[in-house]
């Protein structure tokens, strides 16, 4: 059994037509948006857009019966781009990438993943998704990368001593469910 501590965090999202402002020294002029020089942890460079027309994204992890997570993907003003998709930004489209304590999980190109209990080790852990564009680059909004954090927990089968409200199957419940 597994302890489950979910913390959604949202975070800004962003596709715009382009428009973001002209380019400044050492940014290339894009089609959407802008290249920014920071990158992310692999070396993919950010692409500004604009954030009054930025979506928004977020993560929400639910605990299954069988020690597993459900992922599910939040994104508003973003389309997951199909297999096969040509290598270029297109404003509003994309993939989305899963990190798993800052280590790559897996390409998303849909809003549901199920994490198998086995890559998630006893203690706390933040699962990540960030979008990036069909180019590779990360889409950003005021220097950020489009990203949101949860939080979770794997414990062992017994609870020990919890003082968190539980759910029927004895998981430590926290956040915006314990406060039911």
């Amino acid at each position: 059994m597994l302890a489950v501590c979910v913390l959604v965090l949202t975070g800004s999202a962003g596709c715009d037509s382009g428009g973001g402002g002209g380019p400044e020294a050492g940014d290339s002029a894009t089609p959407v948006g802008r290249l920014l020089d920071a990158t992310d942890e692999e070396g993919r460079r950010y692409r500004e857009v604009d954030a009054e027309s930025a979506p928004e994204a977020g993560i929400e992890v639910q605990p299954e019966a069988d020690d597993s997570w459900d992922v599910r993907v939040t994104v508003r003003g973003f389309r997951f781009s199909p297999e096969g998709a040509e290598a270029k930004a297109v404003a509003g489209r994309g993939v989305a990438h899963l990190f798993l304590d800052g280590d790559l999980l897996t390409r998303l190109r849909g809003p549901r993943y199920r994490l198998a209990a086995g890559l998630v080790p006893r203690g706390t852990h933040q699962l990540t998704v960030r979008l990036y564009a069909d180019d590779d680059t990360v889409w950003a909004v005021d220097g950020e990368p489009v990203e949101s954090t949860a939080d979770i927990t794997a414990s062992d089968a017994e609870p020990t001593g919890a003082t968190q409200p539980e759910d029927i199957e004895g998981r430590t419940v926290t956040g915006p469910a314990a406060d039911r």
